[in-house]
């Protein structure tokens, strides 16, 4: 029996906003919205915290940041002397896979620690550096060498995975991560001219410049030039989204298309300008957890198995797609039984195949930012900062924008108090408190080395 590729595709910085096939009118994402019209897209996907370290381990591993012990961006530990893979000793689902007999191939941004050494499973290994950097000659690693490769990086990506892919022959079964730094910042002078040119007369409608928020960092890296930011930061989604095409018509020359599942994803939500301010969870301080940073764009496609033309509005996460990439593909999930740890993951993969599904009484998705934590229903969220607050509470059907917080009408709302023992019940049940991030100082500033008691006692976080 023929077994089923993976090409899974992640973007950086991406709100779920940032699609046409999401409703946007400005934004050109022909090829997203074609891998949209074959497959499946969920508009109710959440990262499980709002930065990308913490999230990319998150659907490694399937460990939310309380259990694999990354909280925030990893700004320390990718190279040199110091290098520190942060995740060893995890079990990730391309471990299980490689041991399946599954040739696996990152091209792109790692981020979670020791660039230089190829990690959990994986026999191709070009990474970058660190997380992020100019997208002219960005700094790479290619066959173990660190260096600086010419041109620019979307382009450089994709180079590198289609030739993974053009060596694939048929005979083992493959999985590849194509991790673009697209779109995250810079924006601008750093995207292709003709791309750029396309939004000269853009008006943005998508992205409301609105009052500055309260919170706002005093130190965003990309100016006061608006219009500028949100040219180059269209321009860095359509020039990945042109690439992502070259892959799609790579697997069809090569007759692969129906034998692979392509996933698309990004790591964390994204506001340009939403809510009165730039960024993910870390363009405010304190952490927020607005839908506009918690939400991924999410597309799952493989013509002739998965329903294809169809928008799913489950409320799924991060945790969960490990161990529905596993149950999907049918390769089974060890990583509890290896790790003895309880995942807090479920499979989605019915849902890919077109079977009725039983929704579960009370769904809720969650996330973590060190001390910020978030529970959401399809009609509530409650976030709570430890120790201290303030708290924030949204009726999500009256107010679904997230601009009135219930929470200043008193510390007694019942929905508040239901919805904090929720929260509670959920995150005693996985966390390890080895790792625990709720009582860690992470401010959005960056990891330096290994949190809670693995760190010994060091200052883990700037």
């Amino acid at each position: 029996m023929t077994r089923t590729n993976v090409l899974f595709i992640l973007s950086d910085d991406q709100g779920a906003w940032a699609m046409g096939c999401a409703g946007n009118k400005e934004i050109r994402t022909p090829n997203l919205d074609r891998l949209a019209a074959t497959g499946i897209r969920f508009d109710n996907f959440f990262c499980t915290s709002p930065v990308c370290s913490p999230a990319r381990a998150t659907l490694l591993t399937g460990r939310i940041p309380s259990q694999h012990g990354v909280h925030d961006w990893i700004k320390e530990g990718s190279m040199g002397e110091r290098a520190l893979a942060y995740l060893e000793g995890q079990t990730a689902y391309t471990n299980i896979l490689a041991a399946e007999g599954y040739y696996c191939g990152i091209s792109g941004k790692w981020h979670l620690g020791d660039s230089i050494t190829p990690q959990h499973g994986f026999s191709h290994w070009f990474v970058h550096q660190s997380g992020g950097s100019p997208y002219y000659d960005a700094p790479m690693i290619r066959d173990g060498k660190p260096g600086k490769e010419p041109g620019y990086v979307t382009d450089v990506i994709t180079e590198d995975a289609l030739q993974f892919l053009d060596r694939q022959a048929g005979e083992q079964p493959f999985y590849l991560s194509v991790h673009y730094t697209a779109p995250h910042s810079p924006w601008i002078n750093n995207h292709p001219e003709e791309i750029v040119a396309l939004y000269d007369d853009c008006k943005f409608e998508s992205c409301p410049q609105e009052p500055e928020h309260p919170w706002t960092i005093p130190d965003a890296p990309w100016g006061s030039d608006w219009q500028a930011n949100l040219k180059g930061y269209f321009a860095a989604v359509t020039a990945m989204d042109i690439q992502i095409g070259r892959l799609l018509d790579k697997l069809e020359e090569k007759g692969l298309r129906e034998n692979t599942l392509v996933v698309f994803m990004g790591d964390n939500g994204f506001n340009c300008g939403h809510h009165g301010f730039w960024g993910k969870g870390n363009g405010t301080f304190p952490q927020n957890m607005y839908d506009t940073s918690v939400k991924v764009p999410a597309i799952f496609s493989q013509p002739g198995t998965v329903p294809e033309g169809r928008v799913c509005s489950s409320l799924l996460s991060g945790y969960d797609f490990m161990p529905t990439l596993l149950d999907y593909l049918g390769v089974g999930n060890s990583a509890e039984a290896s790790d003895n740890i309880k995942l807090p993951g479920r499979s989605f993969a019915p849902l890919l195949m077109g079977k009725p599904t039983e929704e579960r009484e009370h769904i809720f998705v969650f996330d973590e930012y060190g001390p910020v934590r978030m529970i959401r229903s399809r009609d509530w969220k409650y976030i709570h900062r430890y120790p201290y607050g303030p708290h924030e509470l949204y009726d999500l059907i009256n107010d679904p924008d997230e601009r009135d917080n219930l929470m200043l009408a008193g510390e007694d709302h019942e929905y508040a108090v239901q919805l904090k023992a929720e929260l509670d019940e959920w995150f005693v049940r996985y966390v390890n408190p080895k790792l625990d991030g709720v009582r860690e100082p992470v401010s959005g500033g960056g990891q330096l080395t290994l949190a809670g008691t693995l760190g010994k006692g060091k200052k883990a976080f700037s």
